[in-house]
């Protein structure tokens, strides 16, 4: 894949299995958003194919492919002029549910992201950070998707926080699993939450491991340690 003449990624052949959480990690400017980008039809291969859930993407239909992916991007892209009700329920209204079929999965979805009901009637901006990310989490899995891209959703939050929303995602895996991509720079965080890791540099594929192999091959490494290996430099 080429933007203005400059390979994005190149020569990747990767799978992501079912009910596992998947790290895509790299440096900036590695290519980790561009895959998911492309795993949802964002953006278009120059060459190859990219099939989700089984079947190749048909560009055409673009919409219903996205109705079974969830996205959530640092900052979490509420929309400013919704309330956090409207935001979580946006797609589901949109789909044509039923008002009692979307009260009920904004019911469960408030008790899965530990998310306070009184706080629906709130617009994004009167929400702390962690308050935004849980409902950006929500509005990504309303329609209970089988795949859910997380593009470096817990950049902007604090450590206290960000730790706080990682046992969130540990316990919807555990309660709704599915297959979950996580796009991350940190190591620990990768190693932390996902089952498997990627490691993409300059476009390219550079490792797919389990993370208990990873472990194994590097004993008594930090994360931060195994990376810098991962990518050829001193650590």
């Amino acid at each position: 894949m080429e933007f203005a003449g400059t390979p994005v990624l190149s020569d990747i052949t990767v799978g992501f299995p079912e009910d596992s959480v998947t790290a895509v990690i790299g440096r900036s400017g590695s290519g980790k958003s561009t895959l998911l980008r492309t795993i949802n039809g964002l953006v278009r291969p120059t060459a190859g194919r990219v099939e989700v859930m089984g079947k190749p993407i048909d560009y055409s239909a673009l919409p219903t492919l996205r109705r079974g992916i969830g996205y959530a991007v640092q900052g979490t892209g509420l929309f400013p002029h919704l309330s956090v009700e409207s935001n979580i329920t946006l797609s589901a209204r949109l789909a044509g549910w039923d008002q009692t079929r979307i009260e009920a999965r904004l019911a469960r979805l408030l008790e899965l992201v530990h998310l306070d009901g009184g706080l629906l009637s709130r617009y994004p901006h009167e929400l702390s950070g962690g308050q935004q990310q849980r409902a950006g989490l929500a509005r990504a899995m309303v329609l209970e998707p089988a795949l859910l891209l997380l593009d470096e959703p817990f950049g902007a939050l604090d450590p206290l926080t960000r730790l706080d929303v990682h046992a969130q995602i540990r316990e919807l895996q555990q309660q709704e699993p599915r297959c979950i991509l996580l796009v991350t720079h940190d190591m620990r965080e990768a190693m932390k939450l996902a089952d498997r890791i990627v490691v993409l540099e300059q476009g390219r594929l550079l490792e797919q491991a389990e993370v208990g192999e990873l472990r194994a091959r590097h004993p008594h490494q930090e994360p931060e340690q195994i990376l810098l290996e991962l990518l050829g430099e001193p650590s």
